[in-house]
């Protein structure tokens, strides 16, 4: 996958490093695609894994409603370090943030929401016996946490950094030291190093939670960036445009019918499609293939054929389809 904008100005502006620039990244689709394109101390914490220290992968969710597709690189790589190298699973479902950001109108919704996410995370494989969630209507104790933070992160730095407003409520603010409560929860636990897989539009935050961690002389947790998956009709995806993108908790009927509309990169006609060619660098069909299920020879293989018009968008279409159906 080609980066954004936003993940090559975090590495360009922000101090963050090329995922390239890390030898003997992991063998698994999301590296291998370019759907992770920048990382802060990755390399750290893979010295950390061969070394055989306590690790642990942490990576959130939204309660605003069920994940999309657009979520699956995060925790399919979370997975991955789950079953290669044994690490603990701690997911924070922000009902919290949800709420307080206006994106559900009740804390009961956020909490029912929080349940099904959870399950739609388990479903994907992950091990329950090493997964943890924290959804914070319940474990409550985070706030205890978050409290201790909340002395090391000032509103000045909360504007400065995330563009906070005297205008936004007190919750908004107050959420940075919530988010560095869960980021820095395992470092507390007692884990030697934790990794958090995020997209470029959280690492203003993780680098908060990062320097958080410093004061309180523990290691900065380290962080890929991945790379954000374009909704199906080519443009941001976003949760509050159904249509546009394929959710976890989507009829197979649904999913069908949303995969057949997205943006294609082919001709009008078969015919001259076949004559011409299409463009998989367009196709969103193909750019979910490419990102989330093909191999890179399969891959190469199937941009060839596009762009020479063996592969029509209809075919492409239709692999897709039988990706997603048989992992929904």
């Amino acid at each position: 996958m080609k980066p954004t904008k936003d993940n090559v100005k975090l590495v360009k502006e922000f101090g963050a490093s090329s995922i390239a620039s890390v030898k003997g990244l992991p063998k698994f689709q999301t590296f291998e695609s370019g759907l992770i394109y920048s990382h802060r101390d990755f390399d750290k914490f893979m010295r950390a894994i061969k070394a055989k220290k306590k690790c642990a992968i942490l990576s959130g969710a939204n309660a605003s409603g069920a994940l999309h597709i657009g979520h699956l690189g995060v925790f399919l790589t979370n997975l991955h370090f789950q079953k290669e190298y044994g690490c603990d699973v701690y997911i924070p479902i922000s009902d919290d943030e949800s709420y307080v950001f206006d994106k559900i109108k009740t804390q009961k919704e956020g909490l029912k929401n929080s349940y099904e996410i959870a399950k739609q995370i388990l479903a994907l494989g992950f091990n329950p016996k090493k997964t943890f969630f924290i959804i914070d209507q319940l474990a409550t104790g985070i706030y205890n946490l978050a409290i201790k933070y909340s002395k090391r992160i000032t509103a000045s730095t909360a504007k400065a950094v995330c563009g906070h407003t005297d205008e936004d409520n007190i919750g908004i603010m107050f959420y940075l030291a919530v988010q560095a409560a869960h980021i820095n929860l395992p470092l507390e636990l007692g884990y030697d190093a934790v990794l958090v897989p995020i997209g470029p539009d959280e690492d203003a935050r993780l680098r908060i939670a990062r320097d958080v961690a410093a004061k309180y002389n523990f290691s900065k947790p380290a962080t890929v960036h991945s790379v954000f998956m374009p909704g199906l009709d080519g443009e941001k995806m976003s949760s509050s445009k159904p249509h546009t993108s394929v959710f976890l908790n989507d009829s197979l009927k649904a999913v069908k019918k949303k995969i057949n509309r997205a943006v294609s990169g082919g001709q009008k006609g078969i015919e001259e499609h076949r004559k011409l060619g299409g463009n998989p660098d367009i196709d969103i069909a193909y750019t979910y293939l490419d990102a989330l299920f093909l191999g890179r020879k399969e891959s190469a293989k199937i941009a060839k054929d596009y762009r020479s018009g063996k592969l029509l968008s209809g075919e492409m279409k239709s692999m897709l389809f039988d990706k997603v159906s048989a992992l929904l």
